[in-house]
């Protein structure tokens, strides 16, 4: 992989001293995202509304399906389109070949949100941690099945990680939807699942599931009495992220008054709350930062990925 660095190419120039001449915003912007009724669209519009307030005009969700990426990483370097992505924008590449726009063509703004997987198993399971889990899976190798929705995504790769961590041979069962594995899981066809806390949590509190952990570095805010999966296997760590991008060459001054309104409203306690109330947490940290974590889980999830022999669907 060639180094992530997001530079103003001398092409651009022209355009960013065009935008830089005029006061911004002084029209409407955009944000390209995927396909409307998903996260990824749950979260622009979240944000859209209130942004729009903020800037003074109008921020129109723009839902552009799997060709989201490739249209923004063509718009003018100027400001009026973003784009909201997950970590795909940065994954895709070990997982498919010949993709046609990457994060490079792209100028970090903000990670906006982040989510947790949930470590769940069937109540009958006799393990209550994930020590426990990791001690049965290395006595009765091959036997342990885990269930998953889809291939290369967070529930997929943290089944993988834990594989490759914990050093045991579990056997992955893959659905082609969430919901399956999971009824698969609540009848007790499999054993143990990394789910999505909106769909697995409901399941934790009827009983029909135990949760072991979460799946972030540090523990979750809104599952506080969970421990981490790190706090057994050290450095382990996986989470669903949504960022915020500009193109690439996007002058810095409008990339910080975007980061800085972007951020504003990810704090707002309504804008949380509404976050909140579906298992997801918000973030809203610097350019610089998004671009560390990027590189991070380039380095540390791309490894997974190529040692796993993940393909995208």
């Amino acid at each position: 992989m060639k180094a992530y660095l997001w530079l103003l190419p001398a092409g651009m120039m022209v355009a960013a001293a065009a935008a830089s001449a005029q006061p911004y915003p002084s029209k409407p912007l955009r944000i390209i995202t995927a396909a409307a009724g998903g996260g990824s669209d749950f979260a622009t519009r979240l944000i859209a509304t209130p942004l729009g307030a903020a800037l003074g005009q109008q921020v129109i969700v723009d839902n552009r399906g799997l060709l989201a990426a490739d249209i923004a990483a063509k718009a003018p370097p100027d400001g009026y389109t973003l784009l909201l992505s997950g970590q795909t924008l940065w994954l895709l590449p070990f997982m498919r070949d010949n993709v046609a726009s990457n994060v490079t063509d792209f100028t970090p703004i903000t990670t906006a949100t982040e989510t947790a997987n949930i470590l769940a198993v069937h109540p009958t399971l006799p393990v209550n941690s994930v020590k426990t889990l990791v001690a049965l899976a290395k006595a009765r190798p091959g036997d342990l099945n885990f269930a998953t929705s889809g291939n290369g995504n967070s529930v997929h790769i943290a089944g993988e990680l834990f594989k490759s961590m914990a050093g045991v041979n579990v056997v992955r069962v893959n659905y082609k939807a969430a919901s399956q594995a999971l009824t698969d899981l609540i009848a007790g066809q499999t054993q143990f699942m990394f789910g999505v806390p909106g769909s697995t949590m409901p399941h934790v509190k009827a009983r029909r599931l135990r949760a072991l952990a979460v799946t972030s570095a540090k523990p979750s805010t809104l599952m506080p009495n969970l421990p981490t999966v790190a706090q057994t296997l050290p450095g382990y760590e996986v989470a669903t992220r949504l960022a915020i991008f500009a193109p690439a060459g996007t002058p810095a001054p409008i990339v910080t008054r975007l980061n800085q309104e972007i951020v504003r409203v990810l704090n707002r306690p309504d804008v949380k709350d509404k976050f909140h109330a579906t298992g997801i947490e918000t973030v809203g940290d610097s350019p610089e930062a998004l671009a560390a974590l990027i590189k991070s889980e380039i380095i540390r999830t791309g490894k997974v990925i190529k040692e796993a022999g993940i393909r995208a669907n």
